[in-house]
């Protein structure tokens, strides 16, 4: 039977709570452990499904917390569960798959509703073509040796908007496809409350119309039956 595990790696809950924002979505028996507190699951407790959360924090700040998530991820992927990373949990999946030259600041900031190519039919992203989703990272995956990686998807700024690991049921994701818009804006102006850098980038998004093509409907839906 199927069970899954979502690590949630927000900072500030009251701005931000992937856990219900996943669990909307992702109709699975499930456990969530807060990475940041100190709190990871044990996976010999029979968890077939990991999520990784985003993160208000900086995939490029190694705290403990963090390098002790990357150990984790590195025996799940060993130990074959499916395992999907969104936005910085994207970000913490390449770190722990092909180490820290495959992250980094990105140059352009991703704030908002973005258009992302899917560039091959892939069975948790769904058809290729273009759709348009929230998004909020300041760091980026980059450098993926493709011997090892596929590269599902892209966007105008961002090179690598989702990856597979060949040969497993491992994806990264970007995007935050399972954030829906009232949740958005409260993010969005959390994040502006606290003084994140970007803030033109932040007000423009308030001040834009909301467009969100329902991804998550496809990669939830994927996911469940992986």
């Amino acid at each position: 039977m199927a069970k899954l595990a979502i690590i949630d790696n927000s900072l500030w809950p009251e701005i931000y709570n992937p856990v219900e924002h996943w669990t909307a979505w992702v109709n699975l028996p499930h456990r969530s452990f807060r990475a940041v507190d100190g709190y990871l699951p044990d996976l010999d407790d029979g968890f077939t499904h990991l999520i990784l959360t985003g993160s208000e924090a900086s995939i490029l700040n190694l705290e403990p917390w963090v390098l002790a998530e990357v150990s984790l991820v590195q025996e799940a992927v060993e130990r074959n569960l499916t395992v999907l990373g969104s936005c910085y949990g994207h970000q913490l999946l390449a770190l722990a798959l092909a180490g820290p030259g495959s992250i980094r600041r990105a140059e352009v900031p991703e704030i908002g509703w973005i258009e992302v190519e899917l560039l091959k039919k892939d069975p948790l992203l769904g058809e290729p073509g273009r759709i348009m989703v929230f998004s909020s990272h300041y760091d980026e995956v980059c450098h993926l040796d493709e011997n090892r990686f596929e590269i599902l998807a892209s966007s105008r700024h961002c090179q690598i908007q989702a990856f597979r690991l060949k040969g497993k049921s491992v994806w990264g994701l970007q995007a935050h496809p399972e954030i829906e818009p009232s949740s958005a804006v409260k993010l969005l102006r959390g994040i502006l409350e606290k003084g994140f850098p970007g803030r033109e980038l932040i007000e423009q998004a308030l001040n834009s119309n909301p467009q969100d093509d329902g991804w998550i409907r496809t990669i939830s839906r994927n996911f469940i039956a992986l």
